[in-house]
């Protein structure tokens, strides 16, 4: 089994409550996504970004409370092909993290969840979403936002709210160099998040709440007409 790029910082003091609180809030925006974005048992979904990781109960939740496993393309530039025992009639396809394997509009929807803060530079975080809107209907996006108070991945509090640069260079100084890199991590505001989707497209922003604050940032809609 390939070990899985550690997205989670698995070794933290604070993982087990933070994935304690991640669970409740995937539960809450997968009601979202049933809600926002009406499927059927015929509807196709390709869910863009699955992990490897079988250790967190969060992983790879969409799969886990999703009720129609055989119309899953779940997608990865990891290995993650387990999933196709775990959830039988699902397909798993391997990607190189640039473009997608898949005709245009092959599915109805496309859902993604904690990716985009992980792809790379704008032009890369735009790249992914025009490959997630060529290849459906409808998406359904997750990512942290940035002006949370504690930044999600290192459990650091506001150091993310600096510059980017700047807190890169504080991150290098605490040790952190993985978490350094923009390709590693690239956090996007709201404002920021709705300017990555192409022209044309029909884009609801909801801000998913945490002690009052938003933590994560939620879009969804259909993709521009071809």
């Amino acid at each position: 089994m390939s070990e899985s790029i550690d997205y989670f910082s698995k070794g933290n003091r604070l993982r087990g409550v933070a994935t304690k609180l991640a669970l409740r809030a995937r539960h809450k925006m997968f009601a979202r996504f049933i809600t926002a974005v009406p499927t059927s048992a015929a509807s196709t979904v390709v869910d863009i970004g699955v992990t490897p990781d079988r250790e967190l109960a969060d992983s790879n939740f969409f799969e886990a409370l999703y009720p129609h496993a055989g119309q899953i393309t779940a997608t990865s530039i990891e290995d993650a092909a387990f999933l196709e025992v775990q959830f039988p009639g699902l397909t798993f396809v391997q990607t190189n993290g640039t473009t997608l394997p898949f005709e245009d509009r092959a599915f109805d929807v496309a859902f993604c969840s904690a990716v985009l803060e992980h792809v790379g530079d704008r032009d890369a975080q735009r790249q992914f979403i025009n490959e997630m809107c060529r290849v459906a209907d409808r998406f359904f996006l997750t990512t942290p936002n940035r002006w949370f108070p504690v930044e999600l991945h290192t459990f650091l509090p506001v150091l993310h709210w600096l510059p980017q640069r700047h807190h890169q260079a504080v991150l290098r100084t605490l040790g952190k160099p993985f978490w350094a890199s923009t390709d590693n991590l690239n956090l996007v505001s709201a404002k920021e998040l709705v300017a990555l989707f192409p022209t044309g497209s029909q884009v609801s922003l909801i801000r998913h709440r945490t002690a009052g604050w938003c933590s994560n940032l939620v879009v969804h809609g259909r993709t521009p007409a071809r």
